[in-house]
């Protein structure tokens, strides 16, 4: 005896269901994904990725609170990189008593070309020091320097 008529047209229905309900959790994956959890203020990485936000945002002001003091005034000849498809990835922490290196690496992309998007990649470090019980900044990668006493060459 045959199988039933139906049955053949149920299992392709159940599959196609099944592919359906998979692209759409894939895809609220995808689209839910956000912005990155905030890291912890009072450790070094936790500097570095709001210090990094804050450039990449042109936030100068808010990008200077995380700096020392001579961070923020050793800028001569200075000349503002782009942060515009700049990303920042954290590598690694070295933590010490009161210095830290925050390893990262820079990802810049460049728009077109005839292969496609063109990117390149670099790893670089923030150095860090602990001032009165807080993580600055002392000397960061050039791509994300700010300078808040900017003397530009004439």
């Amino acid at each position: 005896m045959d199988a039933a008529p139906g049955r053949p047209h149920r299992i392709l229905v159940m599959i196609l269901a099944a592919i359906a309900v998979l692209v759409v959790a894939a895809l609220a994956v995808v689209f839910s994904r956000g912005e990155p959890a905030l890291l912890d203020e009072s450790t070094p990485q936790g500097v570095v990725q709001r210090y990094s936000a804050a450039v990449i945002d042109g936030d100068e002001s808010a990008a200077a609170a995380y700096l020392t003091e001579a961070a923020r005034t050793q800028c001569v000849n200075f000349e503002r990189a782009s942060t515009d498809n700049l990303r920042v990835t954290l590598v690694s922490t070295t933590e010490r008593a009161s210095s830290a290196d925050v390893r990262v690496l820079i990802v810049v992309s460049n728009g077109g070309g005839p292969f496609g998007n063109s990117e390149y990649e670099m790893e670089d470090v923030f150095d860090l020091v602990k001032t009165d019980g807080k993580w600055l900044i002392d000397s960061a990668p050039w791509q994300l320097r700010v300078c808040t006493n900017r003397t530009v060459k004439q």
